[in-house]
């Protein structure tokens, strides 16, 4: 089963004219997109259900942008001109055989009445030469106004749900995460690159679990770097992102690390002994433009865990971890031990559940028997057929479970907006790194505040880094937050035992309160702006 990369829209000449006249009119701000209430009007010209045009809105937004730019548009009118033709409207209509180039202009009631209208009106009217013409606003930039915010966001306008977001960040979030060092403790400041990002999906399992043959499979080939080194023990110790290019290059990680466009800056925490282990692999492919693969090193086991590695192998998983959309955990039928490295790694993948996938591969390599006594994905990536050892019940199970996974992948990208910030960042993730920093903001005040004013101050430190845990359990307690949502105590103390508590910042409420506006409102009143029209 090949994972299909959307396909452009295809459009003679003489229809785009049509179709830049119907976006002209359907435009009703002149912003080059069109909203929700644009659509509806528009749309109901077709005369299709409502469930159709939902669907046709769907297909169109495969960004989940919240609106339709030129291109969109014209999918948007392919799709309903097929509708009208009594074609079935699902994502499958764009890679149907279809002669998209010649496909005629859906029909649209009383669309040529309104566009004569509109023609004679514009020759009538005056431009207004004296004085300033009232800008419209979207109601998309209106939100961002409102007197329910603590702090408003100076935006003229909002053109996606990941632009308001990043505004968002910068003016609400992102001053809190300052102020109370939130990068040192938990996580970098984000930049626009890690917004921008495409959804990643890592593989994370001990060596020869057939990670880089999965990436193989997908992509129907091998990619620069990496694919040389497969084999049946560790012979590499490397982290690879493998995503679209130009052309077929490696790029050092020390050099990957400080390009702006890219979103890998925070992996430069980990320092040069990791920077040199870590690479990106790009390619031209069309899964790429969609989906970025990060290919692990193989997870030490036995004698080969006494190999000590110069990084902090299990903070790097946990780093992607967070920026990842799906996690593949592999498993090798053959060797189901779990290592004390793995164990690690699984720990740090805390938080993240709903993000992993768990793939016992080669899976048709062993009887019923055997299959029956092992719990999870039954998946076998590679380019070999199916082996029947299992029988046609298990080669049947086999086939349904990876059309089951490769299902998971080709939604990444059509759920992208709807779990992430960004083409990179999940709303979730987004709403859990706030929670997280409001959680980081009451822990660091806390601490300044039961410093004392003068005396004693190393002695009060040592005693708060020592009793930790019921620190944490008194910030708790006085603010009612969930204990699941605390930060690791080892982690944290590990840091906090490098500062200098009495230069802490107190407890900002207004900071909190802005925090509290951006997750109560701000978000909610921004989705619902670029939502579905036909929700």
């Amino acid at each position: 089963m090949e994972i299909d990369s959307a396909p452009i829209s295809r459009c003679s000449k003489d229809h785009q004219k049509i179709y830049q006249e119907w976006f002209g009119y359907a435009d009703s701000d002149g912003d080059g997109r069109i909203t929700g209430g644009d659509a509806t009007k528009f749309f109901a010209m077709s005369n299709l259900p409502r469930q159709d045009l939902k669907q046709v809105w769907a297909i169109a937004d495969s960004k989940r942008q919240g609106f339709l730019g030129f291109r969109e548009f014209i999918t948007a009118m392919q799709i309903v001109s097929l509708a009208q033709a009594g074609q079935a409207v699902n994502s499958d209509l764009l890679s149907a055989e279809v002669d998209f180039e010649n496909l005629k202009p859906p029909l649209m009631d009383g669309l040529d009445v309104l566009l004569a209208k509109q023609k004679r009106t514009s020759k009538t009217s005056e431009p207004e030469l004296n004085g300033s013409p009232q800008v419209q606003n979207s109601p998309a930039a209106l939100w961002f106004s409102s007197t329910k915010s603590a702090k408003k966001v100076p935006l003229a306008s909002v053109t996606s749900i990941v632009d308001g977001l990043k505004k968002l960040y910068i003016q609400k979030l992102k001053p809190l995460e300052v102020t109370y060092r939130f990068n040192d403790f938990v996580s970098p400041l984000l930049t626009n690159s890690d917004f921008d990002a495409k959804p990643m999906v890592m593989l994370l399992g001990q060596y020869s679990t057939g990670k880089t043959t999965f990436i193989k499979h997908l992509l129907r080939s091998s990619y620069p770097g990496k694919c040389a080194h497969i084999g049946p023990e560790p012979t590499t110790d490397r982290f690879v992102v493998v995503m679209n290019g130009p052309d077929e290059r490696s790029i050092p990680g020390n050099t990957i690390a400080v390009q702006a466009d890219m979103p890998y800056s925070g992996l430069t925490t980990f320092g040069t002994a990791f920077l040199s282990k870590f690479e990106c692999s790009q390619m031209p492919h069309p899964l790429l433009e969609h989906i970025t693969f990060v290919d692990t090193p193989g997870v030490l086991s036995g004698e080969k865990q006494r190999t000590q590695r110069s990084y902090d192998f299990t903070g790097v998983t946990s780093w992607f971890a967070a920026k990842c959309d799906l996690i593949l955990l592999l498993f090798d039928p053959h060797k189901l031990d779990i290592s004390d490295e793995f164990k690690r790694v699984i720990s740090s993948l805390r938080g993240h559940d709903d993000k992993i996938r768990v793939v016992l591969n080669k899976a048709d390599q062993i009887d019923t028997q055997q299959l029956m006594r092992v719990y999870g994905a039954l998946i076998s990536f590679n380019d070999k057929p199916i082996n029947t050892a299992a029988g046609p019940i298990g080669t049947e199970l086999f086939e349904k479970e990876q059309d089951d996974l490769l299902a998971d992948l080709k939604d990444i990208p059509k759920k992208a907006c709807d779990r992430r910030v960004s083409s990179k960042f999940v709303i979730n993730e987004f709403v859990k790194r706030a929670r997280a920093a409001k959680i980081h903001s009451y822990i660091i005040s806390h601490l300044k505040r039961e410093m004392p004013a003068m005396m004693g101050k190393a002695k009060t430190q040592q005693k708060l880094i020592d009793n930790l845990v019921d620190e944490f359990a008194k910030v708790q307690r006085e603010h009612h937050l969930p204990a699941g949502d605390f930060p690791n105590v080892e982690h944290f103390r590990e840091i906090l035992s490098g500062y200098n508590i009495d230069k802490f910042e107190k407890l900002k409420p207004k900071m909190i309160q802005a925090v509290d506006d951006m997750l109560g409102y701000d978000i909610p009143e921004l989705l619902k702006s670029f939502r579905n029209p036909y929700d």
